[in-house]
């Protein structure tokens, strides 16, 4: 007796497995829609709701006959939410036929607030009647959250950086104020002179070591310095304090420039001999009246030399060679130099910020042949202008000016000069 009538037809193999795959798939339409990620429903053109789907269900905790024919879409949305429906949301549906995107907030039965994400669409009749409105929404908790902490965040940023604006202000505030005390307030008038000064700060959140001064030594006799001490900051502020009134203290006792700067460079190297070595450049001289000009007389510590203009035109430096840098070492040589400052000549003093600017594309520096070449078009120029010319250079130079620049000029007035004001 056989059994081929009985066997089944052979199958390949996986043939069993695809059929079964396949049944998998073979959801109705109706699954899809009542089971989406998202929710669906679909309104009358008056809101009134005809179909919703079970996820949408799910999310709000309605039961389908509380909704469907009984609620209107805006029945569903918070008080603010209906707001926006009935003055943006229907109104741009109504002109385009479709609102995609639009974040509204529903309510739950639990009177809780659930972000959405609304997408709206009228559907038409075939003579291009309204017929329904069907609506896709889509659960924005998680991206409100984000967003949320994402705004939390921008605040907190903000707050940080208007603090930080604030404490930076305070600073530079303190920091000017730091700066101005190391600085003579203004410059005393003296008899048959005209003076000028400017400082120029390179940022306002470091103090410079840039200094200067003038001050009598006597009744008919007087006393200059301008200087740079090495590097920035609360340290070099100090520096510049000291240094400052050691020059002052030291010309009282013995004015000569040569005593005044070896007495300088005593103080500093004994003080920064420890390991935080600390040094500085500057120039220092003496004015004497004499048959209506000034007497001048000076000395160096590694500091740029004097420009002097003189009345009949042309500029030119007066040589200290041999001048080392202050507090470098303990016996340095300073080598001493003497002019004549006549009517309509001028005498300018400078730190090597000026010099040793940036300028033009290739970043070169400045330079003292180029000062000496503008100061020398300029002459015969008396002390404010020449002070007013270099500013608006200064300025000029923008960020290709890395450091502190100190300017004083001293001059004798011209015959034809005016008084100084003020």
């Amino acid at each position: 007796m056989t059994h081929r009538g009985h066997c089944p037809p052979h199958q390949p193999d996986g043939a069993g497995t695809d059929v079964a795959f396949s049944a998998l798939l073979e959801d109705s339409a109706e699954e899809l829609y009542e089971n989406a990620p998202c929710g669906y429903l679909s309104t009358l053109m008056d809101g009134t709701i005809a179909k919703i789907n079970g996820t949408l269900l799910e999310w709000l905790g309605h039961r389908r006959d509380e909704v469907v024919g009984r609620m209107r879409f805006s029945d569903l949305l918070t008080v603010g939410g209906k707001l926006y429906h009935e003055t943006h949301f229907a109104p741009l549906l109504h002109l385009h036929g479709e609102a995609k995107g639009i974040a509204l907030e529903l309510r739950t039965v639990t009177r809780e607030k659930l972000p959405v994400l609304v997408t709206s669409v009228v559907k038409r009749g075939g003579g291009g009647e309204p017929l329904l409105i069907r609506t896709t929404i889509f659960d924005a908790r998680e991206r409100r959250s984000y967003e949320q902490e994402l705004l939390r965040g921008q605040r907190s940023a903000e707050e940080a950086r208007k603090q930080a604006d604030a404490d930076r202000e305070r600073l530079q505030h303190a920091l000017a104020v730091l700066q101005k005390s190391l600085l003579p307030e203004t410059l005393p008038q003296v008899p048959n002179l005209r003076t000028a000064a400017h400082y120029h700060t390179a940022s306002p959140d470091q103090l410079g070591g840039d200094f200067y001064d003038l001050f009598p030594l006597s009744d008919d006799r007087w006393a200059f310095f301008l200087g740079d001490v090495c590097g920035k900051g609360p340290e070099a502020a100090a520096v510049t304090s000291l240094t400052r009134y050691t020059l002052r203290a030291a010309a009282m006792h013995d004015p000569d420039p040569i005593a005044t700067l070896t007495t300088l460079n005593s103080v500093l190297y004994q003080r920064y001999t420890g390991g935080d070595t600390r040094f500085c450049t500057a120039i220092f001289g003496t004015l004497e009246p004499e048959d209506g000009a000034m007497r001048v007389r000076l000395a160096t510590g590694g500091h740029p030399p004097a420009l002097i203009t003189r009345a009949d035109g042309g500029a030119d430096y007066l040589q200290t060679p041999g001048g080392m840098l202050l507090g470098f070492l303990a016996n340095p040589a300073f080598t001493p130099a003497e002019t004549i400052l006549r009517p309509g000549d001028t005498m300018l003093l400078y730190t090597d910020g000026l010099t040793e600017a940036r300028t033009g594309p290739g970043r070169t520096l400045y330079g003292e042949d180029a000062l000496r070449c503008l100061v020398g078009e300029l002459a015969p120029v008396s002390p404010e202008k020449l002070i007013t010319d270099l500013t608006d250079l200064l300025g000029s130079f923008g960020d290709g000016l890395g450091d502190d620049a100190a300017l004083l000029a001293i001059g004798v007035p011209g015959k034809t000069s005016s008084p100084p004001r003020g």
